[in-house]
């Protein structure tokens, strides 16, 4: 199965959080929409643009310019101080947003990160109409705008997510390559620097199709190893492994807006399933298992409520989570329409460490140990097939 991933960018993220920031709290103007940039100190204008609204950029302001060259191209100027708190605020909120699309998403910075949309391909009629919901979904919700950029791999997402801006969604699939990204200059390309433009340059590649159809042993003479990247990249070629675990104090989970309203316990009881299978990869990743579990719910009226249980011994089998979150929901719900379910893994510990058993944990080993082994061989052979040819490769009987 062909990988379908994302690249999602929040258009000048500095600026479009300061701006929604200040409307949110009663401000009458829109930095977005008159001369502002996100910069150093006002009096002293020291420091450097770390952001610039369209109108600012029609008057030659370049991200990264000292403050004071941009006041010089435009007097009437208006700089925020930076505020990278309330930054960190927002790309939380935005990226717990889209975990509740899938958990496949690598954050690469403060404003951008990488969706593998393979596994949740199914339930749109294509990618774009799937990136354009989310691209709309986050505007209404947030106030600010993503591009979003859709290929087979990182790479190619990427560069398409910097193709014309703001709030837009472009594809650069393998077979657009010629015509969206070879006429480019080769400075546009992902990974091509100032000092590796320059050569370039000299060998009279101007665009990023010369570099496709040049030489790469002439590359790798001038550029050494870096010369064959930029050749390869010029390509289309580069990685679709999407690194989405991240684990830390607060365990791993994960959730789901769902596209309508849960009313019975056998609809819940399958998505929580998918959860629990979802959680369970994700644990067994990351070489963890959870000692604490919990179950979220959120209505149709918003109001959350949450369970959770402290495990006898900790795990990270998808069938004792799945088991454990039923309970857990059976305990919680109370028969009202159900729009977000999730679990939460929690109280984390590493894969092989020791744990101490009671007489009656040691029998059931001993009865179980089979069973056990089995089914984590196959837990690890469903995770391989999965991880290689997308998250519906294989399904339960019961999903089909």
């Amino acid at each position: 199965m062909m990988s379908i991933i994302f690249h999602i960018d929040v258009n000048s993220a500095y600026l479009s959080w300061t701006a929604v920031e200040e409307l949110k709290n009663g401000g009458e103007r829109d930095l977005r929409m008159i001369p502002a940039i996100i910069g150093g100190n006002q009096e002293s204008r020291h420091g450097v643009v770390l952001a610039k609204s369209l109108p600012a950029k029609k008057y030659g302001i370049r991200t990264g310019e000292p403050v004071a060259n941009a006041f010089r191209k435009c007097p009437n100027l208006v700089m925020e101080p930076p505020n990278h708190k309330m930054y960190s605020e927002y790309s939380h909120r935005l990226m717990e947003f889209l975990r509740t699309y899938t958990p496949d998403i690598e954050q690469v910075s403060v404003d951008e990160c990488y969706m593998d949309f393979t596994g949740i391909a199914h339930r749109f009629y294509s990618p774009v109409e799937g990136a354009l919901e989310i691209k709309n979904r986050i505007y209404e919700k947030f106030g600010f705008t993503v591009n979003i950029g859709i290929s087979v791999n990182k790479l190619l997402a990427k560069m398409a997510s910097d193709f014309e801006k703001p709030n837009r969604v472009h594809t650069l699939f393998p077979e657009e390559i010629q015509l969206k990204m070879w006429p480019l200059p080769v400075s546009e390309l992902y990974m091509a620097g100032r000092s590796s433009v320059e050569q370039l340059k000299k060998l009279e590649i101007h665009t990023i199709g010369d570099l496709a159809q040049m030489n790469p042993e002439i590359l790798e003479l001038h550029l050494k190893s870096h010369g064959r990247m930029l050749w390869e990249s010029a390509n289309g070629r580069g990685d679709d492994s999407v690194v989405s675990v991240r684990v830390d104090a607060k365990g791993i989970g994960n959730s789901v807006t769902l596209p309508k309203d849960v009313v019975t316990r056998e609809e819940a009881k399958e998505v929580l399933l998918h959860l629990a299978e979802s959680v369970g990869a994700r644990l067994r990743e990351a070489g963890q298992k959870a000692g604490m579990l919990s179950v979220e719910i959120r209505y149709h009226t918003f109001e959350n409520s949450s369970h959770q249980r402290q495990l006898f011994r900790a795990t990270s089998n998808d069938s004792e989570i799945y088991h454990i979150a039923v309970e857990l929901f059976d305990e919680l719900w109370d028969k009202r329409p159900v729009r977000l379910l999730g679990i939460r893994s929690s109280k984390l510990q590493k894969e092989d460490e020791p744990e101490q058993l009671s007489i009656f944990d040691i029998q059931r080993e001993q009865k179980d140990a089979a069973r056990t082994e089995k089914q984590k061989r196959l837990d690890k052979a469903l995770d391989e097939i999965r991880k290689k040819y997308g998250e519906d490769a294989v399904k339960r009987g019961r999903f089909l």
